[in-house]
């Protein structure tokens, strides 16, 4: 493993970043977070457990191993300190925690303001968890927030929520809600919080630096997916941070020369929570299927999720923002049982071929997909599917692997993990 592997979505989020995260993560010494923040859930399948993260790295399963929250994540103090403590219930032991100074928290004003901009959006909402992290991410680049160091110094918290808590108050106002912010007993809540916190905190950028002289290998896990990043997704339907390769140096310390690979993780089609515009979306039968038969409901919100045929023109154009290296693809055992799997290829716009992703929110949603139509194969079962792994990659159904290849021609880049299933032992790594 090289000295820094980024882990990366390249579609909507939820393409099982969780499970590639904790598999890789067995031969790394640390897993950093780099963005976003409790809107984003990761699952991982240990044996016959299953635990559901929202703010922890997926690698904080392994006991031996340091997770870091890079500073470009928000973070929730409660939910942060029930996450650790969920763990303990659990009787596991977490791995050694660091979260960096520099990291912005959500507040609870961050939260209300979530729900009412959304409601005055309209049309234009994204369906965000409203748990505030877009206020939150405002605030960070408004220069209005708070960061965790500050919940470790009275006297900074006291004088920005002297400052700001009028500005937020007139914001209420101005939307014509009551909104209450009492500042002693948010200061209180705020220090309690820094109290708690404090054993986890430090200066992740300094930490991260010294384990590269001492040539630690590090994965940086990233959150939601590529088209939901602020800069590069569908806008204004996506998230608040940078999902992308280029947001793990920044939301972490890390300079872009010490990152040695990036693995783009492809889901075998494709799926989103929220609102924007979805070309190989499926409302009848096959999305239907996709939904139920891969689980497609939200980690954080319990949202059913939009579902469709994978779409290779998102995909390739994630490739390309991202620098991806590498594929690992999942839930391939959720295509199992169809007679024939479509892939999008091309969007058609008004009689004219697409094969870049448009920017424009109105031509996406006026394009109609192009499909190339592939063998299906016949369902697996889970004992098959590990006997599969086992015995290695030509074991798997010839149409299983056509479907692997063709991919791999679409996007010019290898794929070299592949997921069957959501435990640990339902992986299949093509490079070794």
């Amino acid at each position: 493993m090289m000295s820094c592997t980024v882990i990366v979505g390249t579609q909507f989020g939820d393409e099982g970043k969780g499970k590639v995260v904790d598999y890789y993560g067995r031969d790394a010494d640390i897993v950093v977070r780099y963005n976003g923040g409790a809107n984003a859930g990761h699952t991982v399948v240990v044996g016959d457990e299953r635990f559901a993260f929202r703010i922890l790295p997926s690698g904080v399963l392994r006991q031996e191993k340091t997770v870091v929250i890079g500073n470009g994540v928000v973070i929730d103090p409660n939910l942060v300190l029930s996450e650790i403590e969920e763990l303990r219930q659990r009787g596991v032991t977490p791995a050694k925690i660091y979260i960096s100074d520099r990291t912005h928290v959500v507040m609870p004003y961050h939260k209300a303001l979530d729900g009412i901009e959304e409601k005055f959006k309209g049309s234009l909402r994204a369906g965000t968890t409203k748990r505030g992290i877009g206020p939150c991410y405002s605030d960070k680049v408004a220069r209005f927030g708070i960061r965790v160091c500050d919940l470790l110094d009275e006297t900074v918290l006291q004088a920005k929520l002297d400052a700001f808590l009028p500005i937020k108050e007139r914001v209420f106002t101005a939307y014509g809600e009551e909104v209450k912010l009492t500042k002693e007993k948010l200061k209180e809540t705020c220090l309690e919080h820094g109290a708690k916190l404090a054993p986890y905190v430090t200066d992740t950028i300094k930490f991260l630096h010294e384990a590269l002289l001492r040539k630690k290998r590090i994965l940086l896990e990233g959150a939601q997916g590529t088209h939901l990043d602020i800069d590069y997704g569908i806008y204004p339907f996506g998230t608040s941070s940078n999902a992308v390769s280029g947001g793990a140096c920044t939301g972490s310390g890390i300079p872009p020369t010490r990152i040695g690979r990036v693995i783009g993780v492809v889901k075998a089609y494709t799926s989103r929570v929220g609102e924007g515009p979805f070309p190989t979306e499926r409302e009848g039968k096959i999305g239907e299927y996709l939904r139920e038969k891969g689980g497609e409901y939200g980690t954080v919100t319990g949202r059913p999720r939009r579902c469709g045929w994978l779409d290779m023109v998102m995909v390739n154009y994630s490739l390309r923002v991202n620098g991806v290296s590498s594929i690992a693809l999942t839930k391939l055992d959720v295509l199992s049982g169809l007679e024939e799997v479509k892939v999008g290829v091309a969007y058609e716009h008004h009689g004219d071929e697409v094969k870049d992703f448009p920017a424009n929110m109105r031509v996406l949603s006026e394009c109609q997909p192009k499909y190339e139509t592939l063998e299906g194969w016949e369902e697996v079962s889970k004992q098959e599917w590990l006997r599969f792994v086992e015995q290695g990659y030509e074991a798997l159904p010839q149409a299983c692997r056509q479907f692997i290849e063709y991919i791999e021609g679409v996007a010019g880049v290898p794929v070299h993990l592949i997921s069957v299933g959501p435990e640990r032992a339902l992986t299949l790594r093509r490079d070794e």
